[in-house]
Order: structure tokens, then sequence, then C-alpha cells
């Protein structure tokens, strides 16, 4: 195929040529306008000088003073000049040609003999003036005479040339129709043609490609979508069968990633989460055992945590293997999934999974932030393969497994270090209320021993009062830490569980209470709520050690920021000199507040009563409901 300019050059060029021609018409039409515009001043100029010989030889017959005369001569003068080197301003210039030139030679020197005699001594005779200027006029007759004829040829110039440009006008029409046709409209005619053939499902249809401009690319373009048609069309059936196995096995392998997702999300257990996943696993691979191993790093081995239609001889030697002893646990950190052909390894584990005809084991390595948790081991009885999207399934169902270790063993160290940070506390509140009491019951019964050893009764009954307060002080400490070891919610509104709060403290002192609660704002979370509890309960029990109240309120007011309020109309203290023993409880609620990240005011005064403010942030630290339920775990430990 031959070589060719593109579209746009060829336009291009063919636009170029025709506005180069179109120029040069317009420039040498303006140049000839030019011209005879030109020699009509020169015309008209050479008409001033006849007027102006008739008007010096009627001068000079008159006898016009010399001044005078002069001055015309000075005009005639200055009208050859212009002639003779022109004047672009008006525009005036004359069109020079042998037969202009000579004629204006003939003006010129006889201009001269008749300069000086008309400025001569003595002047000439009227009929000798009339006779020469007579002359002179006919020959400046003859040069605008040749100006003429010049500027005749010239106008028949200007007309040739308005007949080309016609022409020009003419012929770029058609050229540029036929450049239309010729690279658009034909190349055009023929895709349509070419098109209607593919629409009647023609995928046969070719179109010759004869150029190399843009249509001959588009032409091309079109042979190939042709071609692409009609082999999509011919093997059709088989493509779709092709296509539809692909995305059926794509749809199952995206259903079993989302059953295992789904499974390791609810799995409770380490036990329930391995059993689960190697039966699931060995299904959706169709593999005939598997196998979830432990990566024991202390030990070096790897331990079965549960496995799926194993041979129950090959279970106990399987159950725990030494690393490297087997090629199924001899993974390096840097193991990929692999499939390892059973026949063709001579390690005896190998071989006595041969025994019982496996023919190929899959290994597929469990890791959590490149940390090598374990493996996990699909088993068959004929030789295996893993195309690329298998072996990306399994990496992320390895991946999913290992965030389910992960989850269970943080949720095992939450829940381990609720139970801790709880007993923490309770340690705490023993030490510092029954185990003060008892200290205190211990110091009046050696009071009261020294009393009876000494006969002194009255420092013994002291002594019986004191310890009979201080049993009652405790049994009422006791009986506070049993509702703080019971205090949990199950509900998304507070409320109940204040009103029993409040019904469990009136019962215990006998002291009045009364709740109000106003205001609307979401339900608090339950451990939230939990701890909220706690330090009411420890501001009520302040109040029934320390206050000597004989009422006490508690405000809720609900909103963005709750806030719990509890008042008494006890004795109060001095903020300013502390407040006893009490310290002790005011240290527990700042504590259990700053857990749910909330603040604990403190107001008093002496004979004033106390008020205990708690206000919650907006959006309160949200523990997890293992914290919450640990004080009812650790009350049950307790009784």
């Amino acid at each position: 195929m031959p070589h060719t300019a593109s579209l746009s050059k060829k336009l291009t060029r063919i636009g170029a040529g025709l506005l180069l021609v179109a120029l040069a018409s317009i420039g040498l039409t303006l140049w000839v306008t030019w011209q005879l515009e030109g020699g009509a001043a020169a015309v008209n100029e050479a008409g001033r000088m006849r007027m102006q010989t008739w008007r010096l030889a009627s001068a000079v017959h008159v006898g016009t003073p010399r001044p005078a005369l002069q001055g015309l001569v000075a005009r005639f003068d200055e009208s050859l000049a212009v002639l003779r080197t022109g004047d672009a301003s008006r525009p005036l210039f004359v069109p020079w040609d042998e037969q202009v030139q000579a004629r204006f030679s003939v003006v010129e020197s006889l201009w001269r003999v008749q300069r000086q005699q008309w400025l001569g001594e003595p002047a000439p005779t009227v009929p000798a003036s009339l006779q020469s200027a007579g002359d002179f006029v006919e020959a400046i007759d003859d040069f605008v005479l040749a100006i003429e004829r010049h500027l005749s040829r010239l106008t028949a110039i200007l007309n040739l040339f308005q007949f080309a440009m016609m022409a020009l006008a003419i012929g770029g029409a058609v050229v540029m129709l036929y450049t239309g046709y010729l690279y658009v409209i034909s190349p055009l005619s023929r895709l349509r043609q070419g098109l209607r053939q593919v629409e009647a499902g023609e995928f046969a249809t070719r179109i010759e490609v004869d150029t190399e401009d843009e249509f001959g690319q588009v032409v091309a373009g079109f042979n190939h979508m042709t071609a692409t048609l009609q082999s999509l069309y011919q093997g059709l059936e088989s493509q779709v069968e092709a296509k539809t196995r692909d995305i059926e096995a794509q749809r199952g392998r995206l259903a079993a990633l989302y059953e295992i997702s789904a499974f390791v999300a609810q799995a409770g257990s380490l036990n329930e989460l391995a059993r689960g996943f190697s039966q699931r696993v060995r299904t959706i691979m169709k593999a005939d055992a598997a196998a979830v191993r432990w990566s024991d790093d202390a030990s070096q081995r790897y331990l079965m945590l549960a496995s799926d239609c194993f041979p129950q001889d090959m279970l106990e030697e399987e159950r725990s293997l030494l690393a490297g002893a087997c090629a199924c646990g001899n993974l390096q950190p840097d193991s990929r999934t692999r499939v390892i052909p059973i026949l063709s390894h001579d390690q005896m584990p190998v071989r006595s999974c041969a025994k019982v005809g496996y023919e190929s084991v899959v290994s597929v390595p469990v890791r959590l932030q490149q940390r090598l948790l374990g493996e996990f081991n699909l088993f068959f009885r004929r030789p295996a393969t893993l195309s690329a999207d298998e072996t990306e399934l399994l990496d992320a169902l390895a991946s999913h497994l290992a965030s389910a270790l992960e989850s269970l063993r943080a949720a095992a160290l939450a829940r381990e270090a609720a139970v801790a940070e709880e007993r923490a506390l309770l340690a705490r509140e023993l030490h510092d209320s029954i185990a003060q009491s008892l200290a205190f019951l211990k110091i009046q019964l050696q009071l009261l021993r020294s009393a009876s050893e000494k006969g002194q009764v009255e420092p013994m009954y002291q002594a019986l009062d004191e310890l009979d307060t201080g049993l009652r002080e405790s049994i009422g400490d006791v009986r506070e830490l049993l509702v703080h070891f019971r205090t949990r919610t199950n509900t998304d509104d507070i409320e109940r569980a204040l009103q029993e709060t409040l019904q469990k403290f009136q019962h215990q002192t006998g002291l009045p209470t009364q709740l109000r609660i106003h205001g609307e704002g979401l339900p608090l979370p339950a451990d939230v709520q939990v701890q909220v509890l706690h330090v009411v309960q420890e501001a009520l029990s302040n109040a029934r050690k320390h206050a000597q109240a004989t009422q006490v309120d508690l405000e809720v007011a609900k909103g963005a920021c709750w806030r719990f309020v509890v008042r008494d109309n006890g004795v109060g203290f001095d903020m300013a000199l502390g407040c006893g023993t009490s310290h002790v409880g005011m240290k527990i609620m700042h504590e259990r507040a700053g857990r749910i990240g909330a603040t604990v005011d403190i107001v008093s005064a002496p004979g004033q009563g106390s008020t205990v403010t708690l206000t919650l942030s907006a959006h309160p630290v949200m523990g997890t409901r293992q914290a919450a339920d640990a004080g009812a775990m650790i009350y049950t430990e307790f009784q």
C-alpha cells in the first residue's frame, strides 16, 4: 500500500494553495488599482499644468508684475516636480513607460524654453506668446494621452484579474467539492455501506484500505472490528460456556469467602473455630481430609487444633509434629501456599501419608502481620494443582483464620484484664472498708480483754459498745459490697437500675430518698451504666457513713452530656481541711469516672450537706462488655 499523507495534511495543502492564489490575485488587483488611482491623479495634475500655462500667457500679455509672474512659474515648477517624483500621500505617481517618459521629457524641455521667454526681458509679443503656449499645451496633451493609454492597459489588466478571480472562485469550489468527495464523502459512503452490511449480519464484510490517512485508519479499525465480531459469533457458544464457568467459579470463591468470614466472626472458642474451619475449607476445596495446626514456638512443634475426615490411624501421629520433621510442618518465615506431591518424597511421615492413599498435600501458612501462627493442610487422594485464583482464595481464608485466632486471643486477654482490674478494685475496697473495720474491732477486742483482766466494768461496756458499732458498720459495708458486686444492667434504660439502687439503700439505712429525672438523651452503653451505678453507690455509701443525713436525693439530667447529682442534708465538711476517712471513697469515685472519661465534682460545707456531681462526656469511653460483667463474675467467686 503506497504511503499517502494524512487527511488533515491533504486538506491543509489544498486550502493553503487556494489561499496563496487568492492572496496573489488580490495583491495584484490592489497593485493595479493603486496604479490607476495614482495615474488618475497625475492626469489631474497635468490638466492643472495646461490651466497654469494659459494663466502665464495671459499674465505676460497683460503685463503682470515680475514677482507675481515668478510665483506662477514657481507653482508650475512644483507641478512638474510632483509629476517627476510622485506624491504617496495623495497618492499621485505617473505610470511610467517609454512613451510616457518621452512625452514628459518633451514637456520638460519645452518648459525650460517657455520659462526663459516668459521671465526674460523684454517680454515676448502676444502672438509669439500665444503660439508658444499653444505648442506647450499640445505637448502636455500628448503627455496626458500617453498616461491615459497606459491607464487603459492597466484597466484591461484589472478586468483580466477580476475574471481570473471569478474563475479561481469557481475552480476553488470545484476543487474543494472534488477533494471533499474524494477524501471524505467517498470513504464515508463506503463505511456507511459496510455498516449496513454488518447490521444485516454480514460479518465477513471488509473495506479496501487504499490510503494511510485518518479514514484509512478508520477503515482498518472497521475491518478489525468485523473480524473480531466474526470470530466472536463463530465461537460464541464456547466462549459463553467458558465465561460462564469462570463466573461460576468466581461466584463459588466469593460464596466460600463469605461463608468462612461469617463463620469465623461468630466462632466463640478456639475448638469451635478450628473444627468448623477445617470442615468448611475441606468442603470448599473438595479435599479428602483437612487439618489445622498451631505453631508452638516454645517447643518447636506444630499442634493439631482440629481435623476433618482425617484417618484415625494417623491422627495420633499427626497430633504433635516436630518442626521440620515432616513436609507439613516445615514452614519458613517466607513460606507460601504450595502443593506437596507425596509420591516424590522419601521422608517417612510423607510415606505414611502415601500408605493411606494420599497423593498430594496442600500446605497453606497462617500469618498475621508477618507473624507465623501455624498452617492448615488439605489432603488429596489424587494429584492436586492450584490455579492462581485458588491460591489467592486459600491465602484469603488463611488471613481470615489468622484474624479470628487473634480476635479470640485478644478477647481472652481483655476478659483476663477486666477480671484482674475488677479484682484489684475489689481488694482495694475490701482493704479500705472491711479490713479497716476489722482492724478497729481487733483493737476494741484487745481493750475489752484488758479491761476484763483488770475488772474495769465501764471500759468493758464502752469496748462492747464500740464492738457493736464496728460490727454494724462491717455488716453494712459487706451488704454494700454485695450490692456493688451484683450491679449490672440488662436494659438500655438506667432509670430502673437507679430506682433499685435507691430502694436498697433506703431499705438498709432507713433514710428517705428521692429520684428526679428530666431531659432527653441517647441511652448509655451497658458498661458506662455499670460505672455510673458504682459511682452513685459510692456516693450513697459516703452519705451513710459520714453525712449523718436525714434525706438523700438523686437527680439525673439527660442530654448530650448526662449529669448525675447525689445530694444529702448532712453535716458536710470543710473542703479546705479535707474529708477525713471518706477520702478513700472519693478516690474510688474518681477512678470509676476516669474509666469512662467522666468527671466527679464534690461540693460541701460544714452544716450544709454535700453534693457529688458526675458529668459524662458527649461520647463516653466505651469499654468491653466483659469488663461490665466482671463485677457479677467476681461476686460469684466471692460467694
